[in-house]
């Protein structure tokens, strides 16, 4: 069988082959490389420095660089990587210049939220001051931040699709605010800095996202869907199934964020995910439809009466009209792929 994770590099590759010669022989600096993000944006960097002698080099930062090696041995060991240990608040600087920053870094669980709010909000606050700093510092050019669409607040249920330009925000009152609120301050501090110094600083505001590498027994509702499904159980929805979100697939979002930071327009929020809206409910039967699973969907809530569903979905117009993005991976087809990957973890790590 195909490899699923190669197939899916050389797919970021086709779409952003003509991006790579502007860097050739650059430096770059990764915060949050060992995440979801993260690792998609290592695997596809040097996928692309491979094929194409790009003569790339990177220093990713991590907190514990043993953990990163054990669980990605194929991305530490490449000579083009060099891995820093440090807390993305306090890190000390790696000497010598770099073009590039991509400040990923973001661990702000639900939970985090609840139990540890001043802590996630010094991590995002502090850490990308510290980041921007080291940018200034390093002599970059550029610098993309990996915000989120929690910036604009709960969506409006008559606003179908949130606009870049949309001026909601989280509310203050609720602990659960303090991550979209964080990475506001976050994109405040990336225009502060650009008007002081000549960094461009590129903005994407990520909405939610599928494929391999995804945390299956996390707070993400799709993966825990999947991770029913491949343990032969019944897929639970423990809410009314009525919230909808949309689901950008992690190639196609490596595709996205690699076009943002070396071609979108500085000081301009990208959103960044797709436009097909699909209930939770709904999710959970095409998890099922596509996985071929014969267990039922079982929704734990009733719908309120005439409350109009939640909603977590972007307008891209933006990145579609002046970048050119678009989603290439179909939904179902993003859920087969995911899967996939889980089933056959042989085929899905390590690069030839």
């Amino acid at each position: 069988m195909e490899n699923i994770l190669h197939h899916d590099l050389d797919h970021v590759l086709e779409h952003t082959a003509h991006l790579w010669a502007d860097v050739r022989g650059e430096r770059f600096f990764l915060t949050g490389g060992t995440g979801f993000v993260g690792t998609w944006l290592m695997e596809s960097l040097l996928w692309a420095n491979q094929r194409l002698g790009l003569r790339i080099s990177a220093v990713v930062l991590t907190r514990t660089p043993e953990a990163f090696r054990a669980r990605a041995p194929h991305l530490a060991d490449d000579p083009a990587v060099s891995l820093l240990r440090g807390d993305v608040r306090r890190f000390e600087y790696p000497a010598g210049r770099f073009s590039h920053v991509i400040h990923a870094a973001s661990d702000a669980t639900p939970d985090s939220c609840r139990q540890q709010p001043l802590l996630v909000m010094d991590t995002i606050v502090a850490g990308t001051r510290r980041v921007l700093d080291f940018a200034v510092t390093a002599g970059a050019r550029r610098l993309l931040l990996t915000s989120s669409g929690a910036v604009y607040g709960p969506q409006p249920p008559e606003v179908t699709h949130l606009p870049e330009t949309f001026a909601g925000a989280p509310g203050l009152s609720a602990p659960a605010a303090v991550y979209g609120e964080a990475k506001r301050m976050a994109e405040l501090l990336c225009a502060l800095y650009q008007q002081a110094h000549p960094l461009d600083c590129l903005i994407a505001r990520g909405f939610t996202f599928v494929g391999p590498g995804m945390p299956l027994d996390a707070h993400f509702a799709i993966g825990n869907f999947v991770n029913d499904c491949l343990h032969g159980r019944p897929i639970e929805v423990r809410g009314d199934g009525t919230p909808y979100r949309s689901y950008l697939y992690a190639a196609d979002l490596a595709v996205w964020l690699w076009t943002i930071l070396l071609k979108g327009e500085s000081g301009r929020p990208y959103n960044v995910g797709s436009e097909q809206a699909v209930s939770i409910a709904e999710t959970a039967r095409a998890v099922a439809a596509a996985l071929e699973s014969s267990q039922p969907v079982h929704i734990a809530g009733t719908p309120a009466p005439g409350a109009p569903a939640q909603r977590y979905v972007p307008s891209t117009e933006r990145a579609r009209t002046e970048l050119g993005l678009r989603e290439w991976i179909p939904f179902e087809e993003a859920v087969r792929r995911t899967a996939a990957a889980v089933l056959l973890p042989a085929q899905s790590g390590g690069r030839s």
